[in-house]
């Protein structure tokens, strides 16, 4: 009896992902509008962040193009230290282009709590100041959820999620070859 190999739920997904495209690309003011609220999420976080904000003050004026697939997003760092869409003809003082193809392998990378494979390309100074960002900057969501619906009902939501969190970290992460136990004598 031959032995039937099994394959996790991710591989069989990740054919699927890697030859997954939008038959129609969407309309561009849906782009737009996705983009704008982006950056309103982004400037939200931000605010949160006084540090954030001088350091990228520092930046005004400069753009930074990310870039995946046939996906892109460019925006601008203002004089107030926060984001703006930048004008779709200014060049890009940095470019950050996603290697990663799938967006299952970008998805297990952020659940294992690593960045996805980027190529970076331009400024360098620019570019430590983005990963200080990204390295730095977290949004405090059970605050914003606190003021909405109270603290013990945003405690429980994000508490959930954590453990839903956990358990997909669980799920994704490659665990090592297990031994079988020893003979008792």
């Amino acid at each position: 009896m031959g032995t039937m190999a099994t394959q996790s739920p991710f591989s069989l997904l990740e054919g699927f992902f890697q030859s997954f495209q939008l038959p129609v690309t969407p309309p561009q003011w849906i782009v737009e509008e996705s983009h704008r609220r982006i950056v309103l999420v982004l400037n939200h976080v931000l605010m949160q962040e006084p540090q954030a904000m001088e350091r990228l003050a520092r930046q005004k004026g400069r753009v930074v193009l990310v870039q995946w697939q046939q996906w892109t997003f460019k925006i601008t760092m203002t004089p107030a230290g926060l984001l703006d869409m930048a004008d779709g003809h200014a060049a890009a003082d940095l470019t950050l282009v996603v290697t990663d193809t799938s967006p299952l392998t970008i998805a297990q990378a952020v659940m294992q709590g690593e960045k996805p494979n980027v190529r970076i390309e331009g400024d360098v100074q620019l570019a430590a100041e983005v990963n200080w960002l990204i390295d730095h900057v977290r949004w405090d969501i059970e605050e914003d959820l606190s003021r909405v619906m109270g603290d013990a009902p945003a405690h429980g939501l994000v508490q959930a999620a954590r453990g839903l969190a956990q358990a997909l970290q669980q799920f994704v992460r490659p665990t090592p070859a297990s031994t079988p136990p020893e003979p008792q004598a």
